[in-house]
């Protein structure tokens, strides 16, 4: 769906800021696209390279098959029909009612006014405001400002949904309300969304796959379960420090055991179902060595449970080895600790 091939940013100045150096990204169709870096990362300057809204100095911008950065400006305004975007600060305007806002898009392409209405009292009800129609900016609350800013983001049926630090705003209860309306619209609609954001929570709710970006380059990207429980590069293990890679307390690691006999030290990850399975258990009838459980928790990461667990075997080597044997094959990612 979205291509970038090589994008570099560059903005002059008394000290020039290199925004965005060679960048490359492949967003295919359908998925919750996130992008994730700290503040200055370049993210959200990679966000309006998309849609041209900055002009990348190097770099080709592809969406849905088209070249965006070689369009004359009225094929490039009618392929941004297909982009809706939405922003951090709604940007909304003040002297139109909420039904007003929605219309506006639809109002510069120029649609029919009683397809306009049909539109609007579909996306209003969508967004569950159907109730506030003829309600100002002034009079909503930030949650429901960003619902207008959604809907009216979808007004021309975008293929593409691009989202601008859309939750920063909002308060936590409010921010996973916008994000399961963003979560439904795309499993609805079949909407490619890319996610600007510094909240690693954010990714963890709805993302499919995420991009790592510091210093205008992109450190690493994939699938949101494998970056954030198996982080490569040192950007992404600072940002999940005391997070999902949960740092393991080093008083656990150098932790005498209570047993004289051998013993191993494991951190175990389950992704999926596994982590619900009663392995551990099986492990200890089965292969008689006891287990003391150091550290563990449960995280979902959008609709898929991960577990994490740092376990203590003690047995004879045999019995160990085996247990050890056990794991891997229940498709357990283990890393033997000590």
């Amino acid at each position: 769906m979205i291509q970038l091939k090589g994008i570099s940013k560059t903005f002059s100045g008394a000290k020039a800021v290199h925004a965005l150096n060679n960048v490359h990204l492949h967003i295919p169709a359908g998925k919750i696209f996130g992008i994730i870096g700290p503040s200055g990362a370049g993210k959200s300057t990679l966000l309006r390279c998309i849609n041209l809204l900055e002009t990348p100095d190097q770099g080709e911008v592809w969406v849905d098959n088209v070249r965006l950065d070689t369009l004359s400006p009225k094929e490039l305004r009618r392929a941004r029909q297909k982009m809706g975007m939405i922003f951090q600060h709604f940007n909304l305007l003040s002297s139109r009612t909420v039904a007003e806002n929605v219309a506006f898009p639809l109002e510069i392409a120029k649609v029919d006014p009683a397809q306009r209405r049909l539109a609007v009292a579909e996306l209003l009800e969508l967004v569950g405001l159907s109730d506030k129609a003829n309600a100002y900016p002034a009079q909503l609350s930030g949650g429901q400002k960003q619902r207008v800013g959604i809907a009216r983001a979808l007004a021309n049926k975008p293929r593409v949904l691009l989202c601008d630090e859309a939750t920063s705003a909002l308060d936590p209860e409010t921010t996973k309300s916008v994000l399961q309306l963003l979560k439904s619209i795309n499993e609805q609609f079949n909407l490619t969304i890319v996610v600007i954001t510094h909240e690693m929570s954010v990714i963890q709710e709805i993302c499919d796959l995420v991009a790592v970006l510091e210093h205008g380059t992109v450190q690493e990207w994939g699938p949101v379960v494998e970056v954030f429980t198996r982080p490569q590069a040192q950007a992404t293990k600072r940002m999940l420090r005391g997070t999902f890679a949960a740092n393991i307390p080093p008083e656990l690691l150098d932790r005498p055991s209570q047993s004289r006999g051998p013993r191993r030290l494991l951190k175990l990850s389950f992704v999926g179902d596994r982590a619900h399975q009663p392995i551990i258990s099986h492990m200890v009838q089965n292969y008689k060595v006891d287990a003391n459980i150091l550290f563990g928790r449960i995280d979902q990461m959008k609709d898929l449970p991960f577990g994490m667990l740092v376990l203590e075997l003690v047995g004879d080597e045999e019995r160990l080895s085996q247990a050890v044997s056990f794991l891997e094959s229940q498709q357990v990612e283990l890393e033997v600790l000590a």
